[in-house]
């Protein structure tokens, strides 16, 4: 069981990864892990993951939902890259609860600075309105699919942050609709992640309902901002990287005291 205040931080931190989700596509799981463990107090960096991987999945399927009226999310593509993911989630989940907690966290924010550096690069990128997915770019989508569900799994994130690049580079895609699909492969990513970690017994499921609960709420509120910010170039990839390189800077130098400790 949790106490109450456990249960408020863990609401309150959900809110604020709704509302990211719901803005960027990504950066949930970013922010879900160190705030599992730096504000709502979960000792361990696994069962933190085990539990921000679930809290997350639920999340972006608040998110999706809200996306998907705004008609902002390509199934096909989205699904190509889900199942992908998916058999690539499951294997990295598998080795990630095998390293070491706060090396995983090290690594993980180290991760973290090199996808902020290729969002900076290409912020001034508008995209392709109207791209399908068929048979001429579905290789090149399921690998892109594949490898950041391995690094999704691998880290215990949904990998969002991971995602909306790997939609752009693989489609050529407008940002703000690669934000509503990647919350596809998000879902699954987590789920996937979730269950493998929920099978060790890594997973807090109170703490998990608290973060749900919130996230839902933050949601709505990052979607609306999003479609706001969408006819602003280079907006959205520049609150993106941003936020990234803060979260990783600040993991990094915990992970860094834990480490030497």
């Amino acid at each position: 069981m949790i106490d109450t205040v456990q249960a408020l931080l863990a609401a309150l931190s959900g809110i604020a990864v709704g509302f990211t989700l719901g803005l960027v596509g990504g950066g949930g799981s970013i922010l879900a892990v160190p705030l599992m463990v730096y504000v709502v107090g979960v000792k361990s960096p696994h069962l933190a993951i085990g539990t921000s991987a679930l809290a997350v999945a639920a999340n972006a399927l608040a998110g999706l939902a809200n996306h998907a009226r705004a008609h902002n999310v390509n199934w096909r593509c989205g699904g190509t890259y889900a199942l992908a993911g998916v058999l690539g989630a499951f294997a990295g989940s598998t080795l990630g609860k095998a390293v070491d907690g706060q090396k995983l966290l090290f690594l993980f924010a180290l991760l973290m600075l090199v996808v902020a550096g290729l969002m900076f690069r290409g912020r001034g990128d508008t995209g392709v309105e109207g791209v399908v997915c068929n048979r001429d770019n579905f290789p090149k989508v399921a690998s892109f699919g594949f490898g950041t569900g391995t690094l999704s799994g691998f880290f215990g994130i949904g990998g969002g942050f991971l995602i909306v690049p790997g939609l752009i580079a693989s489609t050529s895609m407008p940002i703000y609709r690669a934000i509503g699909t990647s919350l596809v492969a998000v879902s699954a990513f987590g789920l996937t992640t979730a269950l493998n970690y929920a099978a060790s017994g890594l997973l807090d499921w109170g703490i998990a309902a608290s973060f749900i609960a919130g996230g839902v709420l933050g949601s709505v509120g990052g979607t609306k901002a999003a479609k706001q910010l969408s006819g602003s170039k280079g907006t959205l990839n520049t609150v993106f990287a941003s936020m990234i390189v803060l979260v990783a800077l600040y993991t990094l130098y915990k992970s860094w005291l834990a480490m030497a400790a």
